[in-house]
């Protein structure tokens, strides 16, 4: 089975008794152990199993609201159409309504695109997801769980774009629809806050996901692909 790295084993018990207390995982340890893991390709078979368990404990700790996976995927796939009927419904009205329409439906995709993208670039990769879920009220867009054993047994490099695959999605988004504005007659000024918001939003990614969110985990993984 080879050499475990010090303090896996007992990192990852005090995971389990804290998670298995109704608590979180701070303290504990256990995303350093996770590191090691991942740093150690040979250790996760031996640990992916029970990584998986300690972190699907410790999220239904965590979340607010969890939705079954078929019915989450069902949803958000229902909002992304609803998103591309607003659009094309503007094509029918004028003036204001139109404006409203069009990006009313660009809203839409915007929130919905992204957990999907994140959902079939990971299917496509061979990761599994639980559930669809809410983590908090002040951060109520909905995202996908990832099944962490079959995270683990990915490679880093799959990994990284599979999380950058939801910022990706959106922020292209404006920028495919500057067609169908043009196409729907909207007003200049209208056509050209497309690209404008999406310009604001890769900025937002540079200032802020690269340092919290999606971006951020992009590097951390491909942090693991040196030397592989």
């Amino acid at each position: 089975m080879g050499v475990t790295p010090p303090g896996i084993e007992e990192t990852l018990g005090r995971a389990e008794t804290a998670v298995a207390a109704g608590d979180g995982l701070a303290g504990t340890g256990f995303w350093t152990a996770v590191s090691t893991v991942k740093k150690h390709p040979e250790l996760v078979e031996r640990y992916a199993d029970r990584i998986e368990e300690i972190d699907e404990a410790a999220f239904r700790n965590w979340a607010l609201l969890m939705i079954p996976l078929w019915l989450g995927t069902s949803l958000a796939v229902l909002a992304a159409l609803v998103g591309v009927a607003l659009v094309g419904w503007a094509y029918a009205l004028d003036g204001l309504g139109a404006i409203v329409a069009f990006f009313a439906g660009l809203g839409v995709l915007l929130g919905a695109t992204h957990g999907l993208a994140h959902l079939f670039v990971g299917w496509s990769m061979g990761m599994k997801f639980t559930c669809w879920f809410v983590g908090s009220i002040s951060q109520p867009q909905p995202g996908v769980k990832i099944d962490y054993s079959t995270y683990l047994r990915t490679s880093p490099r799959k990994r990284a774009w599979m999380h950058a695959s939801g910022a990706i999605v959106t922020k292209t988004i404006p920028f495919i629809l500057i067609g169908a504005a043009i196409a729907a007659d909207l007003p200049t000024w209208a056509i050209w806050l497309l690209p404008i918001l999406g310009l604001g939003m890769i900025v937002t990614d540079l200032a802020w996901s690269t340092k919290r969110s999606d971006w951020k985990k992009f590097q951390r993984e491909m942090s693991f692909t040196q030397g592989s």
